[in-house]
């Protein structure tokens, strides 16, 4: 089994380019290959959880993951980047786990599927939707007071307001969220690594998007009372 990381060890890592990190896996290079699990592990459990019911079976997920990886660093090729590499095989992994224990739900925008959003969306009201400025405010919220202990305290509520909503959200919103917003993960490459079309992929983040604005609205407005 890989070493534990030293901090050292991980700030070195995380300075090779991509080839040269690839080439340290696939020379077997444990103290790489360390680092990049403590690198990644955390971005993979998030991703995980949006396929299958439990943390326990989503950290299960991760661990066959790794050994995916271990196993299969001398196939890649470089067609992607090692990090799409990376999600695709944790995708594939979890969604098998997740018809396993019977919770995953395959990509779709029909009724049924419960990704149609019923009522006025809060982008009508609130947000921009056309022209280059599509998805900014329409009117900015209120500044925030930076170092008042209220506001502290807020900005708490506000974290823990956002992880809820994204929990909230179906299956296939939450895992495009995870990677575009919080991940940071293209959009191409989103696409790639879940398997669906530019188009549903773009619909499919405008509602989590929407989704998750509509509650943190009272708290950027500062009127959560």
């Amino acid at each position: 089994m890989p070493i534990s990381p030293s901090p050292h060890t991980l700030h070195d890592t995380l300075k090779l380019d991509e080839p040269g990190l690839v080439r340290a896996l696939q020379a077997g290079d444990e103290q790489v290959f360390a680092a990049v699990m403590d690198w990644y592990s955390g971005s993979l459990l998030r991703l995980a959880l949006s396929f299958v019911p439990s943390r326990a079976v989503a950290e299960e997920v991760v661990q066959e993951t790794w050994m995916g990886v271990f196993e299969g660093i001398h196939r890649f090729e470089g067609r992607s980047s090692f990090k799409t590499w990376l999600f695709r095989i944790l995708t594939n992994r979890a969604k098998t786990r997740g018809i396993r224990e019977s919770r995953y739900e395959p990509f779709g925008l029909s009724a049924s599927s419960g990704e149609i959003d019923e009522g006025l969306s809060l982008e009508d009201s609130l947000f921009i939707t056309e022209g280059s400025r599509t998805g900014h405010w329409k009117d900015p919220p209120n500044a925030w007071e930076p170092d008042t202990p209220e506001r502290a305290l807020l900005s708490k509520e506000c974290r823990a307001a956002i992880e809820t909503a994204i929990e909230s959200l179906p299956a296939t919103q939450r895992q495009v969220m995870t990677l575009r917003d919080i991940e940071g993960v293209s959009s191409e490459e989103i696409c790639n690594i879940l398997g669906i079309s530019e188009t549903n992929q773009r619909v499919l983040l405008h509602r989590a998007r929407t989704k998750v604005r509509r509650e943190l609205h009272p708290y950027v407005q500062g009127d959560n009372t």
